[in-house]
């Protein structure tokens, strides 16, 4: 058991979970957060809360900002915003086929002067951006770097809110992308209409995949679609499946009425199992 804390680098943006150690900051607080490129800034939006989690491998916390920490921020989210905006100008001025997704801008440690900038883009291919480089250096005044990113990782840059009204899950706690396929659609019994299983990104929904197992152990013991079953109520024949109420939908031969009845009551091996030891 031990103590964990929230922070996040930008309002409404990923929340990173940190051990206070002996520090107790209050929400609205802003935080020295440890990260490969020295301490940032960053605000707590969860107060210290007591966890029954093991809390070892969580970084802790720096320390709370000072005023100068808070100036050094300020610089720095300021020329952030400058190099933006002098990426896109100059991306137009090249004519090149990219589209800037976002920018870091790093401080070295205890200076105001030397940076570096790595500008995250997309673009539809490979793009020659070395002259590009040249300029952006000569009017940031400082080294650049250009990176390339996928469709899915621009959407965990860039945020954003996901067709069941909640913030993206690649840009809350997602770590890292798992393979999604359209079988787990078909599976799922979703319509196989782009606009209705595609995510933010435009590639298949990562959320497919979370009750995907759920599905395929459902398919695994229940009857299929067409089969004949024995249910309380009667002979019938499956029509439809109910995955989430672990349920199967039977028309029955009586009165062609239909019914839903739990899986385990029409499965082959439950039935069995009844029969032979009551």
């Amino acid at each position: 058991m031990g103590m964990l804390c929230a922070v996040s680098f930008n309002r409404y943006g990923r929340l990173y979970y940190l051990d206070p150690a002996d520090l107790r900051p209050a929400v609205g607080d802003k935080v020295l957060v440890p990260t490969d490129d020295g301490t940032e800034v960053a605000e707590c939006v969860w107060a210290p809360q007591w966890v029954s989690d093991d809390t070892d491998g969580f970084p802790r916390l720096a320390g709370l900002a000072t005023d100068a920490d808070l100036h050094r921020d300020e610089v720095q989210r300021k020329r952030k915003a400058e190099a933006k905006v002098a990426a896109k100008r100059l991306i137009r001025e090249h004519e090149l086929p990219m589209k800037v997704v976002a920018v870091d801008h790093v401080l070295e440690p205890g200076t105001l002067n030397n940076a570096r900038a790595t500008i995250y883009f997309t673009a539809p291919h490979r793009v020659d951006f070395r002259s590009l480089v040249r300029d952006l250096g000569a009017t940031l005044h400082c080294r650049v770097e250009l990176r390339q990113l996928s469709a899915r990782d621009s959407a965990r840059v860039q945020g954003g809110i996901g067709s069941c009204g909640r913030d993206l899950c690649c840009a809350t706690f997602l770590t890292d992308f798992e393979p999604v396929t359209i079988r787990m659609a078909k599976d799922q019994d979703l319509p196989l209409n782009p606009l209705r299983i595609s995510g933010a990104c435009g590639r298949l929904m990562c959320c497919l995949k979370y009750e995907h197992p759920l599905y395929s152990k459902f398919q695994e013991s229940a009857p299929p679609v067409g089969s004949r079953v024995s249910t309380p109520e009667g002979d019938g024949r499956v029509v439809g499946h109910s995955v989430p109420r672990d349920s199967v939908v039977v028309r029955l031969d009586a009165d062609g009425t239909r019914c839903s009845c739990s899986r385990a009551s029409v499965c082959g091996p439950r039935k069995a199992h009844d029969e032979a030891y009551g």
